[in-house]
């Protein structure tokens, strides 16, 4: 029986069947192996309990792994700790052991716990619980968030001695109500922050604030706690923990745990059209190597960029498998799912009865979703740690994985794919904030003033506090008096205030199939896009049609419907410059950059219909929406007149257009950013340069330090352009360099080539 479509017994076996495949290896452009890797441990601690060593043993852990043992050791020291090891290695012991140690033997002291999401907070109790019951003590461990009922709640808050939240929770329902919290704010000796490196860009900027606010609440009732971090593998892993923390941090990264073998197969769909350098659908070869494992009895999760692929595969899956498995062994999983489904799902991915998972990267935090053996990424992720980080997902306990890195058309998947080494050999990213954004810190000092009082000499952030107060005095949010800050508003400013987005409120997805039930939520910044009228909006493989757009009450009502395509919107984009902060002309004066404040008006104009399976164009319409303004940073840089000698407007259109398509994919590889969060937009004659200008802007209010990172990048930037574009095997242009032909038309690559060689002749 040949495995690639009975049941392989193991996945070594399977793997060696594939190496036989013809049609797949000729589209494999590398094959990585990762050695198994034996454990290295040290014993336990002499000052371990007893009681906790026992439950360890219990458990099967004869031994800590070193850097658990490290971690243990720094803090037992007094000194804030970050661990840094790759996924499934153990790191929860690093912060756990420490503090059931202390509560071993000081049971007044307690600890405060934080997980970006509820799924990860609810495994984290289960673990602490089982070791609890394993030692015969009464340690309370609660779950505190929006799911715990109003009597629990009050339990919570007198007796719990871990309080395991979010930090939405955090914000919205402990600091401001910090004197129903009393025991905990007095007593708390440990702050448990996991999953670091989620907290970046917007909501790592909030969340900064947020311990901010935290740090200053245990000041005021006597108790100077210690954090204790732990993090996927990033760049930056001790700086990014001190920018947030503000506080110094000891780094445990040398990782002792063991991990099965690992492959990462480099996959190129083939070319379907070599003129025009157009590639097979990526989503169609994602779907194709996901069968394959599925048939052969592999528990499989499929990893998309956005919502609609997440659902697109779904739907394609769920039809291939659904007379072997049936449809609910293949699920959909994302951010607008409520919380019942999700819990449901992720039930079923452990106890084996869910063969197989889509998501997006709502699933790439550690969530306890059982051992699965293969996955395959739908287009590179954006950024090299979210690659390690969803291929950890595989393989998590023992045993080989295989993971497929299918390629898109785009440039940065396309760089990607023909130098695997540039992927394997860098280190990961760095994680970005930008705490002291305006708009973002006077929402929280907003908040912090409600909790307490500020007074004269306060500090708050990295920005001048009594200026700030001033200004809130005025506006009459605060009241001075004496030297003190009160607040004075009726309703509690933090309930207003998402750390999630830099927009307040999400919108409703009402499904009026058969009575009214919610389906889901969008975004602001994503709803005149993704839930416009006439949209086809996919959830778990089901295709609904918006019929009304409610756009003041922020809700969207949709029908069930069974059609053959999805849509797909385009925004129309205006940029104002409003103040210049920084300048910078090259040798030669070629190109001049510039870094300041942007104003972004963007409106959606139409709507595409995209057949299923073939993709292709079968129609359009017009949204009617109202416009959306965004006050932003951004990096422009503009040509001068000899750089930007071409023949014709349309010819350096075609230049500039280039150019932007590489750069737009290229950008995300300096920044720990998904691509969403940064926006690029050529201009033949710009408005306020009056040259050809490339404008890169942060897609949230007053910017997050993305396109200031870019600006001082400028030069790495460009030369890595021109190494792209003269790199590509096409003709004129494709999808994996500047664009297809269609876009930027038969000289595109010549021209952005000629473009960035004569700025580069220029400078030299």
């Amino acid at each position: 029986m040949n495995p690639l479509t009975g049941k392989a017994a193991t996945m070594e076996e399977w793997l060696e069947h594939l190496k036989l495949n013809r049609e797949i290896m000729e589209n494999v452009t590398y094959w990585h192996t990762q050695p198994a890797r034996p454990a290295r441990t040290s014993p336990f601690p002499p000052e371990l309990d007893p009681r906790l060593a026992a439950a360890l043993g219990a458990r099967n852990i004869a031994s800590l792994y070193t850097h658990q043992a490290l971690a243990f050791e720094s803090v037992r020291a007094g000194r804030h700790v970050v661990t840094v090891t790759p996924t499934a290695s153990g790191k929860t012991l690093c912060y756990n052991l420490p503090v059931l140690q202390r509560l071993l033997t000081d049971p007044s002291a307690r600890a405060l716990y934080l997980f970006p999401t509820k799924a990860l907070a609810q495994d984290q109790v289960a673990e602490l619980q089982e070791l609890a019951d394993a030692m015969e003590v009464d340690i309370k461990t609660h779950t505190y968030d929006g799911d715990t009922p109003p009597t629990v709640r009050q339990v919570i808050r007198n007796a719990g001695h871990i309080v395991v939240t979010n930090p939405d929770m955090l914000h919205s329902a402990i600091l401001p109500h910090h004197t129903k919290w009393v025991k905990l704010f007095e007593n708390l000796k440990y702050i448990v922050i996991d999953e670091l490196h989620a907290y970046r860009g917007v909501f790592g900027s909030h969340v900064a604030n947020v311990i901010r606010r935290l740090k200053r609440i245990c000041r005021f009732y006597g108790s100077n706690p210690q954090f204790l971090c732990a993090s996927a593998t990033i760049a930056n892993p001790r700086e990014h923990a001190e920018r947030l923390i503000e506080e110094p941090f000891a780094l445990v990264d040398d990782n002792g745990a063991p991990a099965g073998e690992k492959h990462l197969v480099f996959y190129n769909p083939p070319v379907v059209n070599r003129q025009l350098g157009i590639r097979r659908s990526s989503v169609l070869e994602s779907q194709k190597l996901a069968s394959l494992l599925l048939r052969s009895g592999i528990q499989t999760i499929v990893f998309a960029r956005s919502r609609v692929r997440v659902e697109i595969l779904l739907t394609y899956l769920q039809e291939l498998t659904k007379r072997e498995f049936g449809p609910k062994s293949i699920r959909g999983y994302r951010g607008g799912y409520l919380p019942k489904l999700r819990r449901e799902i992720e039930k079923g991915l452990r106890s084996g009865e869910i063969r197989g998972v889509v998501s997006t990267n709502a699933l790439e935090l550690g969530i306890d979703i059982g051992q699965l053996q293969a996955c395959v990424l739908n287009g590179y992720p954006g950024s090299i740690a979210s690659t390690w980080q969803q291929s950890g997902r595989a393989g998590r306990r023992h045993g080989s994985s295989v993971t497929f890195l299918v390629a898109s058309s785009n440039p940065l998947d396309q760089y990607l794919i023909q130098h695997p080494d540039y992927f394997l050999g860098r280190p990961p990213e760095e994680a970005r904030i930008h705490p002291d954004n305006l708009l973002i810190l006077l929402d929280h000092i907003k908040c912090a003033a409600y909790e307490l009082p500020f007074e004269a000499g306060d500090t708050f952030g990295g920005e001048k506090l009594v200026d700030l107060l001033e200004f809130l005095a005025e506006e009459k949010v605060l009241h001075e008096n004496a030297g003190r800050w009160y607040w004075m508003e009726q309703a509690f400013p933090a309930h207003g205030i998402s750390l999630r987005s830099a927009a307040q409120e999400n919108f409703v997805i009402i499904d009026m199939t058969e009575g009214h039930r919610v389906l889901g939520e969008v975004d602001r910044f994503g709803a005149p896009t993704l839930i416009h009228e006439e949209a086809i909006y996919l959830h778990e493989g089901v295709q609904y049609q918006v019929e009304k757009l409610d756009y003041p009450e922020k809700k969207a009502y949709v029908r069930q419907v069974n059609v053959d395509y999805f849509t797909d919107a385009s925004l129309a984009v205006e940029l104002k410059v409003l103040h210049v902060d920084k300048e910078r002309e090259s040798p030669g004066g070629a190109i001049v950059r510039q870094y300041g404040e942007l104003m972004v008006t963007a409106k959606p104009t139409i709507f595409k219909k995209m057949r299923l399976r073939t993709h292709e164009n079968i129609g359009s319409g017009p949204i009617h929406l109202p416009e959306e303004e965004l006050h932003t940073s951004g990096y422009w840089f503009s040509f001068s007149e000899e750089a930007a000698a071409v023949r014709s407007a349309n010819d350096m259109q075609s230049a500039l257009l280039g150019l932007a398509n590489v750069l737009v994919h290229l950008a995300p590889l300096h920044l720990m950013c998904d691509p969403m969060d940064i926006c690029v937009v050529p201009q033949v004659k710009a408005v306020h340069t009056k040259q050809p200008t490339i404008y890169f802007y942060d897609r949230y209010p007053g910017g997050i330090g993305l396109s200031q990172r870019l600006y001082e990048k400028h030069d790495e930037l460009l030369a890595e352009a021109g190494r792209l574009i003269e790199g590509c095997g096409c003709l004129s242009g494709c999808p994996a360099c500047v664009g297809p032909i269609e876009e930027v038309g038969l000289l595109g690559k010549d021209l952005a080539l000629g473009l960035l060689q004569r700025t580069a002749g220029a400078a030299g």
